[in-house]
């Protein structure tokens, strides 16, 4: 969420910020809306102190002047009950309208429409070739009875898989690594919630745009989390937080995409999917642009960490406008060769917010003047499968069908080096 003052003073501003970033928000009616709330309220300010000020005139007036004064109290109280109405109503449509403003994206971060415009950073590792036909994840996990997409579909509906012994073995292996790496760094380890309230969901972005995309318990007013940051950054809402600076978390845990308006598009395989396991990185920081600077740069750097030491071919890539969310400042991908693709796809995302969510979740801080100032929050993806399975399992393949295990892996897979067909 945006401070309102910095709309009322730079709404061109704040305008085309939104239509950069394709999303659709009212500016004009929203500052209409926010000077409707501020005369109203000063108006009713003025007629609360005049009702008090008869209130008491009451008991110090003659009787004879009593009733007149009654009937003004009375009249006064009518009065305010109507103008207390009008302004709920205001303030619901304000908060309704705030909630739609996106976050303008900084001005460094590259103008586009969609992904299709996102600007290579730079590449990592040299994209596989092989003497014989590569075969996709598809194939490759079937023929080893790793992976099952049919029982999947026939327990979850589309977009659903199970993943059965070495496939299962190997996605907790990837996640053991990278736990193991990001506290060896200093993160704070969280077993979260998965099943949030909407304040959750709401204050950290996903809320209400992205209601369509979510599965919702509508029974108990309760969403299922695309991702553990939503959890891990709400876990301060409402606090007001003290040092050590900054405060790094992390979470694994099972997330859940409804992906709609995605029907057509990657119905196969692990691309897309509606249930997956990921571990998430979530950093708290003091309101400083530089140190958030400095710390996406340490975010980016985990992430590509865990790609390198898989040794899967990657690329960077700085995310134009319009594929910014409505929260992020700016946004880095991470993309990994993916062969049956025929090119990179998207594996982590790394999203700097200034005070966007902590705005939205009351998460503030002391600074050194004593002023109590909202936190800057950061986030990015550590590693998430089975997406992240596609590329390896594809890029690792022998020529029999079988898949090599990495090595950095392989100490969690009790030694073994090889999956091959049973």
């Amino acid at each position: 969420m945006l401070d309102i003052a910095f709309i009322r003073t730079h709404p061109d501003l704040v305008m085309e910020a939104a239509r950069a970033k394709n999303f659709r928000v009212d500016i004009p009616r929203l500052l209409e809306v926010d000077q409707e709330i501020r005369t109203l309220q000063t108006q009713w300010e003025s007629q609360q102190a005049t009702r008090n000020q008869l209130s008491r005139d009451i008991g110090l007036a003659p009787e004879a002047e009593r009733e007149a004064l009654k009937i003004q109290v009375r009249e006064l109280k009518t009065n305010l009950d109507e103008m207390q109405g009008r302004l709920r109503e205001y303030k619901a449509e304000f908060y309704e309208l705030m909630l739609q403003v996106p976050q303008p994206a900084r001005k460094d971060v590259p103008v586009g429409k969609s992904d299709a415009e996102n600007m290579e950073v730079r590449t990592w590792g040299s994209v596989p070739t092989w003497d014989f036909t590569p075969t996709d994840h598809i194939q490759l996990g079937e023929k080893l009875g790793i992976l099952d997409f049919e029982r999947g579909v026939k327990l979850a509906g589309s977009r659903s898989y199970v993943l059965k012994g070495d496939g299962a073995r190997l996605e907790q292996a990837i996640h053991r690594f990278t736990y193991d790496y990001l506290v060896s760094k200093g993160f704070t380890a969280m077993s979260i919630p998965v099943l949030v309230n909407e304040m959750a969901m709401e204050g950290t972005g996903y809320f209400p745009g992205g209601r369509d995309q979510a599965y919702l318990i509508e029974r108990d007013k309760l969403a299922l989390v695309g991702t553990s940051e939503v959890a891990l950054c709400s876990f301060h809402a409402d606090e007001v937080l003290e040092g050590p600076w900054p405060k790094r978390y992390m979470a694994q845990s099972s997330c859940f995409r409804r992906e709609a308006g995605s029907y057509g598009r990657d119905t196969k395989g692990l691309y897309r999917v509606h249930q997956f396991q990921k571990i998430e990185m979530v950093i708290l920081a003091p309101a400083d642009e530089a140190l958030t600077d400095t710390l996406h740069a340490e975010l980016l750097g985990h992430a590509e960490h865990v790609l390198q030491a898989l040794e899967l071919p990657y690329r960077v890539v700085y995310v134009c406008t319009g594929d910014l969310g409505m929260g992020q400042v700016r946004k880095h991908d991470l993309e990994t060769w993916m062969p049956s693709r025929g090119g990179y796809g998207e594996t982590h995302s790394c999203s700097s917010f200034y005070d966007f969510q902590s705005r939205r979740l009351q998460i503030r801080y002391t600074d050194e003047e004593g002023k109590k100032r909202f936190v800057y929050t950061l986030n990015n993806t550590a590693c998430a499968t089975p997406r992240l399975l596609l590329p390896l399992l594809e890029n690792y393949q022998n020529p029999d069908g079988s898949i090599r295990i990495p090595t950095c892996l392989q100490p969690y897979m009790g030694g073994q080096r090889v999956i091959g067909i049973q």
